[in-house]
């Protein structure tokens, strides 16, 4: 948390106070750091000066037009999922010729507007995909630049709902087909085959299943031009993983080397597609205590912020670091809590068992780490309203996504004709 810390007894963002964004803003409310973001963008392009390789930030992590434009101004491209994250790039400023549209499942719809858009590629997941968008594109009189995305049976040996690297998984064509495809696209007229792509998982914290992907996209690589084809571009997807508690996290240039080790002698072109990697430790969320239950056998935080505000606790028994906006005194003890919202569900749970320094109704913690899979994958479950977006830039701060009001919220339904 290089760029969140105490001043004064109180955690800031950058140069901002928390207490003070709280009342602006209201809690719950995340908020996230430029800085922060500027550094891990420069620090992944280090990592890769003097390479012919281009950074297409991952938007599913977070795609805030504040932190997509952020990025895109230091040199950023875009990994796009759907024609709603394709239109946020563009909107905030992603050339489109460093847009790179991957997903299992494109839409006719969603192929056609990235061909509008001239983008640099799609990922291609299937024969049958490869074959609808050789269609659109011919019936647009264009040719669509296409990676194949390889499926390479490795274990990503992270959670199961975020590995996406082994022959069970949806993703990716098998590997013992992926030739055989290739040398069908090269056969299309709508269609321009130009590399191969992988992506194994997210929050990656050992670095060898990357080895061993990479290993065998390099040798399906000199497989293909055996063939006679041309293979000019790898994209090595994304998935490095962050420190979300006392866990170790891959170093960037230890990264940086099993790439050069595996594929850096191919002479291709390099895509990366880092999301949770830049913008998770960019971002926190801050809430604030309604209750402090104490009970018979557990003791409970009840706060503000809950499940549909931040599902990662309870989707994929995520750890995040909860810390008191007002620095403790180092002579205070800890409790043990359950970190709880307010949503109907016994589901709806921040951590377990968590040790806390003493906490009253009406104070402010923050849930750290939350850069990523936060705010963009929140709900309105039990008609609670989604929570505002706070960008703070040294002394600065402005809301780059507003609290919408109930009435916002209801007008999105509409009543029919009979009542």
């Amino acid at each position: 948390m290089t760029h969140f810390h105490y001043r004064s007894g109180i955690l800031h963002a950058e140069e901002v106070p928390l207490d003070r964004l709280a009342a602006a803003a209201g809690t719950p409310f995340y908020v996230y750091s430029s800085a922060a973001l500027v550094e891990r963008y420069r620090s992944f392009a280090a990592a890769f000066a003097g390479k012919d390789a281009t950074i297409c930030y991952s938007l599913k992590a977070n795609s805030n037009q504040a932190v997509v434009a952020t990025l895109a101004r230091l040199g950023a491209g875009a990994d796009v999922v759907s024609e709603g994250e394709l239109r946020r790039s563009l909107a905030a400023g992603v050339p489109p010729g460093r847009i790179v549209f991957a997903g299992v499942g494109k839409t006719e719809a969603e192929m056609a507007a990235g061909l509008d858009a001239g983008i640099l590629q799609f990922n291609v997941e299937s024969l049958p995909e490869l074959d609808a968008l050789d269609l659109v594109a011919r019936s647009k009189g264009k040719r669509a630049r296409v990676a194949l995305r390889v499926n390479p049976d490795v274990d990503a040996r992270t959670h199961r709902k975020i590995a996406t690297g082994k022959a069970e998984n949806k993703f990716g064509i098998d590997l013992g087909h992926v030739r055989e495809c290739y040398g069908r696209a090269s056969a299309m007229a709508g269609v321009e085959p130009k590399g191969l792509a992988l992506h194994i998982g997210s929050q990656l914290s050992d670095l060898s299943p990357y080895r061993a992907a990479f290993g065998r996209l390099a040798e399906l690589t000199r497989e293909i031009r055996a063939d006679g084809q041309h293979v000019d571009s790898l994209d090595l997807g994304g998935g490095i993983g962050i420190a979300y508690g006392e866990e170790p996290a891959p170093a960037i240039g230890d990264y940086a080397r099993v790439v050069e080790e595996t594929v850096g002698g191919l002479g291709c072109r390099l895509y990366f597609e880092p999301g949770r990697w830049l913008v998770g430790g960019a971002g926190l969320l801050v809430t604030r205590v309604i209750y402090v239950k104490l009970g018979v056998e557990r003791n409970f935080v009840i706060t503000d912020a809950g499940m549909n505000d931040l599902i990662r606790p309870t989707l994929y028994e995520a750890h995040h670091a909860i810390l008191p906006v007002k620095e403790p005194d180092s002579e205070a003890g800890v409790k043990r809590f359950e970190v709880v919202g307010p949503v109907c569900e016994t589901g709806d749970f921040f951590a377990h068992d968590r040790p806390l320094p003493p906490v009253v109704a009406g104070d402010l913690l923050v849930l750290a780490g939350a850069g990523a899979y936060g705010a963009v994958m929140a709900s309105t479950y039990n008609s609670r309203r989604l929570v505002p977006e706070v960008m703070v830039n040294a002394r600065d701060h402005a809301i780059v996504r507003p609290r919408p009001s109930y009435d916002d919220m209801i007008a999105m339904d509409r009543l029919p004709p009979w009542l």
